[in-house]
């Protein structure tokens, strides 16, 4: 039940049986012989202490809701978050624009890294060293020991939650192989540290996840839109003010503690493994308040998405056994990465297929592939531990795993970059570290920077559920329950609904999925796994003339219920908005560093550019935009001395 469905209230933990009455009184037209006493029943119940109010801006009427925090985006983070500050007692709101268990974490394949030492012996100091050299030295040592010291007890609590691990023999959880990871700082071979519901542990993750939240009576708007932050004029911020779109009524959620956890903006280019959901929403509305974003330029390819559809075969299919091969049938990692082979990091895995296809041996009819092979393994094995990816392969490759290979080719799967947060995981305002109070960010939308230049294999869903927990935490030390309600500013939000009624009626002759599409091509032509100087001068004039463009896009429905050309049209904006940053952040980083390989500058610069991009929009909208670069100080030196700094070297797997 919506909460501007319930008329004048809002919903409490000890007050459901209240709701249910209230909720069916407004339906008994169709129960006409229950009128009567469920309408005494209702108006008998004692009126709740949250309260829904109206106001009308910008020509529109718009429902106030008032909570002490409120959590944007219903993925692993998200939900993490809104679980944690349920269960500290605080009042939350969760609004997500798809139903919470469709969100893209349960995608998520391969695992959650945890050096719970069930398989072999295990250090989390090691899982820290291997994080900060998969990092390509970018990644903040502080918010990296935090999660790594935090990861063993966050995978048994989300056990002790009811997520249903794949077991050991010995009835452990299992942990599998993954690409990166080492034991004894790189000297004592492989490490199997990826806790893993089969290839479904996103999935197993979120629905865990949205049972907890559930149990302690978070309130959800389901497929509300966020248009943007309500900032004061102090810098403060009060909430978000979304659209539901089912109704296209208009709501501003005033909250003490508003957490960003929107995810990626994977959707900006034209092949990737993200759903068509991600598309930087989180990101841009910190943008359009003035806020920078910082390293967007790294973006990661997964080596393995299938060929041409672009959907995920996990990296747990070569940490089960798999091989790449080329045209000539050989595994040809071992080339490039002697010791790791098929598990080395995964932007050395992708750019050494890149290579491969480059010089002629790829495979297929058009030599533009490469094979992932999986048949050597024992089918039972297939069965157990990879029944998503069999089946997968199957529908959109058109092949049995068990007796032939499966077509791949590396496919962007994950942005680096972010919302600069602390390791708190509250927002900074630029070089100087500074807070934004009231604001805070996790998961793929943030950037802690706990994954610097290049992000390892299953520490996605580690950074969401570490830095998720961390934002109730965090949260739940400045705010107490019940806190006196945000004041909002009586034309709160009248600049985001005067925008959205401009979108809405737009008649220019550029259709958005025509705008839409020339971003995609051109990011992938002129951003992708191997960058040069040539390519992203050109592209960086490309994306500016494809900001100026949206300006002329026009939409056909003006209507206010399930418009969904109004929404495409609002997150085209959005995914323009990120990817501008990260084409202009690109062109300025004059060196090689994780998923950046730069063909003009080879080699890593740890003189001139071991640092943090900072981008800024000029204007809030894209089309009176332009790009403004500044930069801040990767922080080096761990939190505290229970583990030591790890020094820059050279990165070889």
């Amino acid at each position: 039940a919506r909460a501007h469905g319930l008329g004048d209230i809002c919903l409490g933990a000890a007050d459901s049986d209240h709701i249910f009455l209230h909720h069916l009184a407004r339906c008994s037209n169709m129960l006409s012989r229950f009128r009567a006493p469920l309408a005494r029943a209702a108006a008998a119940a004692p009126r709740l202490a949250r309260t829904v109010t109206t106001a009308s801006v910008g020509g529109y009427e718009v429902f106030d809701h008032s909570y002490d925090a409120v959590v944007i985006g219903a993925g692993g983070a998200g939900l993490r978050a809104a679980a944690g500050l349920v269960g500290h007692g605080l009042k939350t709101a969760c609004i997500t624009k798809v139903f919470p268990t469709r969100s893209h974490t349960v995608a998520a394949q391969g695992g959650i890294n945890g050096a719970l030492a069930n398989m072999t012996e295990d250090d989390w100091r090691w899982h820290a060293y291997d994080t900060v050299k998969g990092a390509d030295w970018l990644g903040d040592q502080d918010a990296i020991q935090h999660m790594c010291r935090l990861a063993p007890e966050v995978i048994l609590e989300l056990e002790s939650f009811g997520l249903p691990f794949s077991r050991t023999p010995e009835g452990k959880i299992y942990q599998r192989a993954f690409g990166g990871q080492s034991l004894k700082f790189g000297k004592g071979g492989q490490a199997y540290r990826c806790a893993a519901a089969a290839d479904r542990t996103g999935h197993a993750i979120l629905h865990t996840l949205y049972g907890m939240a559930l149990k302690f009576d978070c309130l959800f708007f389901v497929e509300y839109f966020a248009l943007d932050l309500i900032m004061s004029p102090d810098g403060r911020c009060l909430g978000c003010i979304a659209i539901c779109m089912e109704d296209g009524s208009i709501h501003r959620f005033g909250a003490h503690s508003t957490v960003i956890a929107t995810g990626g903006f994977g959707r900006a280019y034209q092949s990737c493994t993200s759903a068509h959901t991600c598309t930087g929403d989180g990101g841009a509305m910190v943008s359009r308040a003035g806020l920078p974003m910082q390293d967007l330029e790294f973006v990661q390819f997964h080596p393995t998405g299938i060929f041409p559809a672009g959907c995920l075969l996990t990296e747990g299919c070569r940490g089960e056994g798999g091989i790449l091969r080329n045209s000539e049938g050989e595994p040809f990692m071992a080339r490039y990465a002697p010791t790791a082979k098929d598990l080395a990091s995964r932007d050395v895995v992708s750019r050494a297929m890149t290579v491969e296809i480059r010089e002629g041996r790829g495979v297929g009819p058009n030599k533009d592939h490469i094979y992932l092979h999986l048949d050597h393994l024992p089918p039972e094995t297939l069965a157990e531990r990879l029944p998503g990816i069999s089946e997968t392969a199957k529908i959109f490759a058109g092949v049995d795993v068990t007796k032939e290979p499966a077509p791949v080719l590396p496919t962007v799967h994950y942005n680096m970059g972010g919302i600069p947060t602390n390791w708190k995981t509250q927002v900074l305002k630029g070089e100087c570290n500074t807070i934004v109070p009231g604001l805070l960010a996790a998961g793929e939308a943030s950037c802690a920077s706990v994954h610097g230049a290049n992000r390892l294999g299953a520490n996605s869903l580690l950074d969401l559920v570490v830095f998720g927990r961390q934002a109730a935490d965090t949260t739940a030390e400045l705010i107490k329950p019940n806190s006196p309600p945000v004041k909002l500013p009586a034309n709160a939000g009248e600049a985001s609904i005067a925008r959205m009624d401009k979108m809405r009626n737009s008649q220019g002759p550029i259709p958005t999925a025509e705008l839409r599409r020339e971003l995609q091509v051109s990011m992938q032509k002129y951003a992708p796994v191997y960058r040069n100087g040539e390519d992203l001068a050109k592209g960086k004039g490309i994306i500016a003339d494809i900001m100026k463009k949206y300006k002329d896009v026009g939409i056909k429905d003006r209507s206010m219920v399930w418009n969904t050309d109004l929404i495409e049209t609002l997150e085209l904006e959005n995914l323009i908005n990120q990817a501008a940053q990260e084409m202009y952040g690109a062109e300025a980083r004059k060196e090689s560093r994780g998923a950046h390989a730069h063909e003009n500058f080879p080699d890593r610069d740890d003189v001139n550019w071991m640092k943090h991009t900072l981008s800024y929009l000029d204007k809030p909208h894209v089309e009176d935009a332009k790009v403004t670069l500044k930069y801040r100080q990767v922080i080096d030196q761990p939190l505290d001395k229970e583990m030591h700094h790890v020094p820059p070297a050279k990165r070889v797997y």
